[in-house]
């Protein structure tokens, strides 16, 4: 479904804290924007902000940035951040220029129902292919730690796939999150996917 487009957008976006306006200008730096050394957590692609401002709420000893390229999207996330989160920033961010704004300074990367690009002609779009997990070696500070979560089993089986071949370690693979694990931070849309029945797959890969 279509998202209705937001006639303000551009206003609530630049009236906002949370928006890094010239996030290339960090880069190789981000710890001077939060000023401290904590660990950088960020989430490609981080819709309405659900999963990205709680986790930024419970875990202040952790920096986080969300990463989102739509506009209406954004203008709708920061409408509903509460002031005063100190440790979380957004960028407006197409993620193939990701390695343009970072460099060897994220700890980990959040990849939470990504678009799964279900025709082949489209795999390099996905962003666990080649194309993006040479990116992403640019952006990480020592490991790359990458957490995904997905309700399209073709895109969890092509990325265990990817990962492995590129040289990652998988480990906390399930195809059953929500059976499996507890207590968890969860996006709006795993949200309406469980409540629908729909299983969620997950897994985490150390490089």
């Amino acid at each position: 479904m279509r998202l209705r487009n937001l006639k303000n957008k551009e206003e609530i976006i630049s009236n906002s804290s949370y928006i890094i306006e010239k996030p290339f200008d960090y880069k190789g730096r981000f710890k001077e924007l939060f000023k401290n050394n904590n660990p950088i957590h960020i989430e490609i692609g981080m819709g309405k902000g659900k999963f990205i401002v709680e986790n930024a709420l419970k875990n202040k000893n952790i920096n986080y940035i969300g990463i989102e390229k739509n506009d209406n999207i954004i203008a709708r996330a920061v409408k509903n951040i509460p002031e005063g989160i100190n440790n979380l920033k957004i960028i407006r961010l197409d993620a193939l220029s990701i390695d343009k704004v970072f460099y060897k300074e994220i700890d980990l990367l959040y990849l939470n129902f990504s678009d799964p690009w279900p025709k082949v002609r489209q795999n390099k779009r996905r962003l666990t292919s080649k194309i993006f997990l040479d990116k992403y070696d640019d952006i990480f500070k020592k490991d790359n730690n990458i957490y995904l979560r997905t309700d399209n089993e073709d895109l969890y089986t092509y990325s265990i796939e990817s990962l492995s071949c590129y040289g990652y370690s998988l480990y906390d693979i399930t195809f059953d999150l929500h059976r499996d694990f507890k207590n968890l931070v969860t996006t709006e849309y795993e949200d309406k996917f469980v409540l629908k029945g729909n299983n969620i797959y997950a897994l985490k890969a150390r490089k």
